[in-house]
């Protein structure tokens, strides 16, 4: 039976991998199968992580127009997709390229049938498919994003619309605070609402307002910061652009960094709800495959920018496909490396960019691995989670990014979302809740991150949050006057020697005020 496998990090079957292997250097296919059209990305590797497109296809199958109302994925779509991927293939093949990754989101990820379109797809043309989670669109489509513009010192909100969901990103800087997967596609709304797209839907078209209105309070939250602007990646996102620009005489004709203000999105929306279909095909700067969809997309943007407070908005014309691409150079590149060097080399860069505080982060992970060594074996704590604990402290203070004020709590979310090289995503989720905890509160059970654990590993949390906070007050004075500390164990009693060359007197005081969390925890006072 064909394998759904929700993440990037899935074996591709031995041919798909050595895809008509050639002595051509970095040649890259990459395909995506959406709810609205498939595509094909041809590319070829460049100095520096980058690439050159040699070839770009789109076919429009609408693949995931039935499944928002029965469930499954109707024939005629699934025919039209499997026609299209052959023929991708054999452009690919073409090429010579050297690898050859096929994803699918919404739309095989939500249908009954989706497995057994799968297997149909590998029966029939030979490709192993990939369906990834929202989250890893949203990942996808912001790696996209950072690549093409300069986030620096920005707080983005970054939205790619497909015909069946709509991921949104919080981002600061070059890193990501928070992912949503939200239901809202530009393809599900308009089966949902029909008479919305109607010029006498006034009612309908209320009701679709609100629908998404209600979506994104359920599914989202506020930012934690005040949006500079919005990126916007998708079809949706580009024929805006092209509809503006055709609207406007002069001013800017790229597509590429194209931007609009809200009001150019309400004004765009209102002209498009009082246009027919059939009228709408027509329009300058409207892809035809696009005008019955196009309604529900727009509002679709008009309610986040409300929704989040945004006035600007940059559309990107790449997005999932580029960031995929960009991960398979990434990976090509790791493996020129061993994975503790690329995994130490993406931690110190992450670090550095985020915290200022790269010099504490360092000690503190020192000191914390030394106090681990002492009580391993005494407390019987798995030799693994001595990495983990020193990933944890490296990067404890990442969330000054967004703030001082909750920084721990934005720590838990950077960590989390950062996907860092050579890290398994389950331990990425030990660093991150370890990372939460090194101040504030105590681990409890109602925090969401920290009830998810199993039984087992909320205690190893609980017990390298409690290392980490006596590491990090052993030096409170941000100094590295602490150079070293040995933990022994007498009597039921932990003893730390905390060795300087002169008294650490704010160490020390530093140390006994983050006492409690090890007490409790170890049951040693």
């Amino acid at each position: 039976p064909a394998t759904i496998v929700a993440g990037p990090d899935v074996g591709i079957d031995s041919n798909q991998q050595r895809f008509l292997s050639a002595d051509l250097s970095g040649r890259l296919a990459a395909i995506d199968i959406g709810s609205n059209s498939v595509r094909l990305i041809v590319a070829e590797a460049v100095r520096g992580g980058n690439y050159r497109i040699l070839d770009e296809e789109r076919e429009p199958t609408r693949l995931g127009r039935s499944v928002g109302l029965d469930g499954n994925l109707d024939e005629q779509s699934m025919e039209q997709t499997i026609a299209a991927l052959d023929a991708f293939k054999k452009i690919a093949s073409g090429f010579q390229a050297e690898s050859l990754r096929v994803i699918a989101t919404c739309a095989i990820r939500e249908a009954g049938n989706g497995p057994d379109f799968c297997r149909r797809i590998r029966e029939e043309v030979g490709l192993e498919v990939e369906v990834i989670s929202g989250e890893q669109e949203g990942r996808y489509a912001f790696s996209s994003v950072q690549h093409a513009f300069d986030l620096t010192d920005k707080n983005v909100v970054v939205a790619d619309i497909g015909g069946g969901s709509t991921e949104i990103v919080f981002s600061t800087g070059e890193m990501i605070e928070e992912i949503y997967s939200t239901p809202l596609g530009a393809v599900r709304l308009s089966e949902q609402f029909p008479a919305s797209d109607d010029v006498d839907g006034v009612d309908a078209f209320l009701l679709l307002e609100k629908e998404i209105a209600n979506c994104l309070k359920r599914k989202t939250s506020k930012p934690p910061f005040a949006p500079h602007f919005m990126v916007g990646c998708g079809g949706t996102f580009t024929t805006l652009a092209e509809l503006l620009i055709a609207s406007r005489k002069g001013g800017p004709k790229q597509v590429a960094g194209f931007r609009a203000s809200h009001a150019d999105v309400r004004h765009l929306l209102d002209r498009l709800r009082k246009t027919p279909v059939r009228s709408r095909r027509t329009l300058a700067g409207m892809t035809p495959d696009r005008a019955d969809i196009i309604v529900a997309g727009v509002a679709i943007i008009d309610a986040m920018m409300k929704r989040f407070r945004i006035n600007a908005l940059v559309v990107h014309s790449r997005g999932v496909r580029d960031g995929l691409l960009r991960e398979m150079i990434q990976e090509s590149t790791d493996l020129q490396g061993s994975a503790s060097e690329v995994r130490a080399a993406a931690v110190d860069r992450f670090a550095d960019a985020c915290s200022g505080e790269a010099d504490h982060g360092r000690q503190v992970a020192f000191l914390a691995g030394r106090i681990f060594d002492d009580l391993r074996e005494a407390f019987a704590m798995p030799e693994g989670d001595r990495l983990l604990l020193e990933m944890a402290a490296r990067l404890q203070d990442v969330g000054y990014v967004i703030s001082y004020e909750q920084h721990h709590k934005h720590s838990y979310h950077l960590i989390r979302n950062s996907q860092l090289p050579g890290i398994r995503e389950h331990d990425l989720e030990l660093i991150a809740n370890v990372a939460r905890y090194h101040r504030g509160a105590a681990p409890k059970r109602k925090h969401d991150a920290f009830r998810h654990l199993s039984t087992d590993e909320r205690q190893r949390v609980r017990r390298l949050a409690a290392i980490l906070r006596l590491a990090g007050g052993l030096d409170r004075s941000r100094s590295q006057q602490v150079r070293d500390v040995r933990a022994g164990l007498e009597n039921g009693r932990v003893t730390l020697t905390a060795m300087a060359d002169e008294e650490p007197q704010v160490d020390i005081w530093g140390a006994e005020r983050r006492r409690q969390l090890f007490e409790d925890v170890f049951e040693a006072p």
